[in-house]
C-alpha cells in the first residue's frame, strides 16, 4: 500500500471510530490528518487535503484546540496561523478521558447525587428500588471515575503493565 493510501485509510478510519467516541466524523479526519503531518498545517491546507468547508475547518478545529488535542502555532513571518496536533498517543489519550470525563461522567454524577435525594419514605417499596438503583450506578460511576483519575495520572508503562495483568 502507498503512503498516500494507507494516509487516506488512516484519515478515514480515524473519523469513522471519532464517532464511536463521542466526537464528529470531520473533527476525528481532522485531527488524524495533523495526528500524522509532521509540520504544522494551515486552514486552508486542512479545507484542500480533506475536501471540507471552511466553516467546518474552522468550528472543528476550535473545538480540538477546546479538548487539547491541537494547538494553534504563529510562525515567524507568516500572516497565517497553523496547527498541530499532540503526537504522544499517550498524552492524546489521557486527553480524551479527561475531556470525557469532564463532559460527560461528571455531569452524571452530579445528577445521580441530585437524584438519590429523591423525597419519599425511604420504607415505600418504589421509593427504596428507585434510591437503590440510583445508588448502584453511582457507586459504579465513582469506582470508574476514581480509575480513570488513576489513568490519567499514571505513566503509560504503569498503566499497560496493569492492563496486561488485568487480561492475564
Amino acid at each position: 500500500m502507498k503512503l498516500t493510501e494507507a494516509k487516506q485509510q488512516f484519515i478515514s478510519s480515524w473519523g469513522a471510530f471519532g464517532t464511536h467516541w463521542g466526537i464528529n466524523r470531520t473533527m476525528a479526519q481532522i485531527h488524524a490528518l495533523l495526528l500524522i503531518t509532521p509540520d504544522p498545517l494551515t486552514q486552508d491546507d486542512i479545507m484542500d487535503q480533506l475536501n471540507i468547508s471552511r466553516g467546518n475547518t474552522n468550528m472543528n478545529i476550535r473545538e480540538l484546540i477546546n479538548w487539547g488535542l491541537v494547538e494553534r502555532i504563529l510562525l515567524t513571518g507568516e500572516r497565517k496561523e497553523y496547527f498541530s496536533a499532540e503526537k504522544d498517543i499517550w498524552k492524546v489519550i489521557r486527553q480524551i478521558v479527561k475531556e470525557r470525563k469532564k463532559r460527560e461522567l461528571e455531569p452524571m454524577l452530579k445528577l445521580l447525587d441530585q437524584l438519590e435525594e429523591v423525597e419519599g419514605d425511604k420504607r415505600d417499596r418504589n421509593v427504596k428500588a428507585f434510591v437503590d438503583i440510583v445508588g448502584g450506578i453511582k457507586k459504579l460511576g465513582r469506582q470508574a471515575d476514581k480509575t480513570l483519575d488513576a489513568m490519567i495520572r499514571a505513566e503509560e508503562s504503569w498503566f499497560i503493565g496493569n492492563m496486561i495483568k488485568l487480561f492475564k
